[in-house]
């Protein structure tokens, strides 16, 4: 059965300027779509815009009012930084974080509504980190967060599972649902005694009506394929078997690659594309495949177009070739 995969992707992503030493720069964006167009998949791509005029009532559902009205502000009066000193920001970047979640709910409305049967979500900046009222971790708006609510009480789903396997837990995705039951949120990511942002332990496992909705599977630094998938398929994916999802949204973050600087991790093109195919899976067997990528981390600019590159091909149907994987990198630096 033929595929239709859906790009989010917008220029105007590339004008949240966090500042020239930031490593979640614009360049990040342009090295997919450079990718994309390179490997011929871009014109195989169903091009999706973002929603305009639409995101803001849908960001304070998830976010505090108060707190997205400073931010508008900060970024008004041209600071450079915004509550925390790792979320850099210019003129555009509320207007940009806005049509950062513009794309991702598009992305869910036409997956919805039967134009796609996925989509991949190139947008910036980030979300996972956001907090109710506080920015984290370059990231302003919880866009996976939002999305899960818009699919909830837009289209009345019951049951919506957000897999994360950046390097980093998303501290803002898990404490936003902790405890509602609708959501049920999967973390696989570095044991947070050694990684930023220092939450998602396994004792976390959501509070109240929430409880048991949360699995935070934390891995040990210089974990790789084997860890990973072993983690994933004999804990993570019987428990998401049993919600069984109606949508799957994954937290694409691809900095867990062992050359990626900004952790300690050992992951492959290889291992990212075994966790590709399992989530695929199961988005076919409980979600009818509604299945909804959203780009979070990766630092290591040809790394992250490689990934993106396997991860769109899966996502379309496409048969991968055998990845050819580059030396080891001689160190590693940490942010922040």
């Amino acid at each position: 059965m033929a595929v239709t995969t859906g790009l989010v992707y917008d220029e105007r992503y590339l004008l949240h300027d966090p500042g020239t030493w930031h490593p979640e720069r614009p360049d990040r964006l342009k090295a997919i779509i450079k990718r994309l167009r390179f490997a011929g998949l871009l014109e195989q791509l169903k091009a999706i815009a973002p929603l305009e005029g639409e995101a803001l009532p849908w960001v304070e559902k998830v976010h505090d009012p108060a707190y997205v009205r400073r931010f508008q502000q900060a970024c008004a009066k041209k600071q450079s930084i915004f509550m925390e000193p790792d979320c850099g920001i210019c003129e555009k970047s509320y207007d940009i974080a806005l049509l950062a979640v513009g794309g991702v709910l598009a992305g869910a409305e036409a997956i919805m509504r039967g134009e796609v049967d996925n989509a991949f979500c190139a947008v910036r900046p980030p979300g996972h980190h956001a907090e109710y009222n506080r920015a984290m971790g370059f990231c302003f708006f919880n866009n996976v967060a939002i999305a899960a609510v818009y699919l909830l009480e837009r289209h009345g789903l019951e049951r919506v599972a957000i897999v994360d396997w950046d390097v980093h837990h998303g501290n803002g995705t898990q404490h936003l649902f902790e405890e509602d039951p609708r959501v049920f949120y999967l973390s696989l990511h570095e044991d947070p005694d050694f990684c930023y942002p220092g939450t998602g332990r396994r004792k976390e496992k959501g509070r109240g009506p929430g409880e048991g909705y949360t699995l935070n599977l934390p891995l040990p630094p210089r974990s790789g394929d084997e860890e990973y998938l072993e983690a994933l398929e004999k804990e993570g994916l019987p428990r998401l078997y049993d919600f069984a999802p109606q949508f799957l949204i994954l937290s694409a973050g691809f900095d867990a690659h062992r050359l990626d600087p900004l952790a300690h991790q050992n992951l492959t093109r290889a291992g990212y594309a075994a966790m590709g195919r399992l989530l695929l899976k199961l988005a076919q067997d409980t979600a009818q495949g509604r299945f909804l990528s959203v780009l979070e981390g990766g630092y290591n600019l040809e790394v992250l177009a490689d990934c993106v590159d396997d991860h769109v091909r899966l996502l379309m149907g496409q048969e991968l070739k055998k990845p050819e994987e580059a030396p080891e990198l001689e160190s590693r630096t940490e942010f922040p």
